[in-house]
């Protein structure tokens, strides 16, 4: 009778548990397309490589190296469709020709505002192969900048760790209480793994946690990109980190995007998880290697595949996702998210400046 009601207990326990864990799904809700031809102060509207909702309007950067620049948006929102979207600013980094930035070269590809101080944060990759670190910076409203943390030796383009060129700082997120930020790689270190291929293999990025108050790194988390999952039928095929935005302290919603060669505008895929840091997430910030180290990664779960909604997007094309953010709430109270692509101004094939609406629901099991 004992060991029965232990077993019941345990069995009770089990499911309680399970039950209070977070389910949380999206839905598609609508998808808008900005023209290519779109100009806003004599500049194109393309290359939009991130994404932030701040002081009730969208501030997106524009990833175009001779004229570094952001974007304020209205994105308006009815009876859950995106009726317009209405660009109002175009803000130029207005040092951008300086020795701070020309020792550095910009290559922007993510952006997001604190609405206390209106700083406006930057990322950029830099450019390895000539020897120009990653930043991490921010400028005032008026894109003047106004400060540079520092980061970790192991990013620096001349570093052992041997950082991969256009594949470093590619997605931030300011925390959600307001006292830092995070920085997430898109590829691994060499030194740490290997580019994801449709073999699986160990392909660890690094998500650096920055102190506002220090300006520096504290804290680093390794994340396990997915491996390609469609056959191969071009020379290039890599799989990354693109985008990342917490949504509750050390949980956050991560974008991947593959990008195959030999299916033209149809060579993405995007996949988006729910990541979680707990108690047992290795803190890596002082690892050298994670090829000859022993730690536990950022736990994972597939929240959508963009495959799963392909038929309800412009010729049944997912593009280059680069920018997630949080919206405002929707009629019925749920939580908006929005997702924009990078078209590259057209550069390499038919691409799109795509913006997609989704329902975001906090369920329980």
């Amino acid at each position: 009778m004992k060991l029965k009601i232990l077993i019941f207990l345990l069995s009770f326990f089990l499911l309680m548990s399970c039950k209070t864990q977070q389910k949380i799904t999206f839905s598609f809700l609508d998808e808008y397309i900005v023209p290519p031809n779109t100009k806003i102060k004599n500049t194109f509207i393309g290359g939009l490589s991130g994404i932030d909702f701040a002081n009730n309007q969208y501030y997106i950067v524009v990833d175009d190296a001779l004229n570094p620049r952001f974007l304020k948006a209205k994105i308006n929102i009815k009876k859950d469709k995106i009726t317009s979207i209405n660009f109002t600013d175009v803000v130029f980094l207005k040092d951008a020709t300086t020795s701070f930035y020309t020792k550095n070269a910009l290559d922007l590809e993510s952006i997001f505002v604190d609405e206390k101080t209106q700083k406006v944060y930057f990322t950029s990759e830099g450019k390895i192969y000539k020897n120009k670190n990653p930043l991490v910076f921010s400028t005032d409203a008026s894109g003047k900048r106004h400060t540079n943390y520092s980061i970790p030796d192991m990013f620096l383009a001349n570093s052992n760790s041997k950082p991969v060129n256009n594949a470093t700082f590619e997605g931030s997120s300011k925390s959600v209480n307001g006292n830092g930020f995070w920085v997430a790689m898109e590829a691994p270190l060499e030194i740490d793994g290997e580019e994801a291929t449709i073999i699986k293999k160990s392909t660890p990025i690094r998500i650096t946690y920055f102190d506002k108050k220090t300006q520096t790194a504290t804290r680093q988390f390794a994340y396990q990109l997915e491996n390609i999952t469609k056959p191969v039928k071009g020379k290039f095929n890599v799989n990354g980190l693109t985008a990342i935005l917490e949504y509750k302290k050390n949980h956050f919603f991560i974008v991947e995007r593959t990008y195959q060669s030999g299916y033209g505008s149809y060579g993405n895929i995007v996949r988006i998880f729910n990541a979680v840091i707990d108690k047992n997430t290795t803190n890596i910030l002082d690892v050298k290697s994670l090829k000859e180290a022993k730690y536990t990664p950022i736990k994972k779960e597939l929240i959508l595949n963009l495959a799963d909604i392909q038929s309800k997007l412009t010729n049944g094309i997912i593009d280059n996702i680069e920018g997630i953010t949080f919206g405002p709430r929707l009629a019925n109270g749920k939580q908006s998210l929005i997702l924009v692509s990078d078209d590259n101004f057209q550069k390499y094939d038919k691409q799109l400046n795509q913006f997609i609406l989704l329902k975001v629901d906090f369920g329980k099991n």
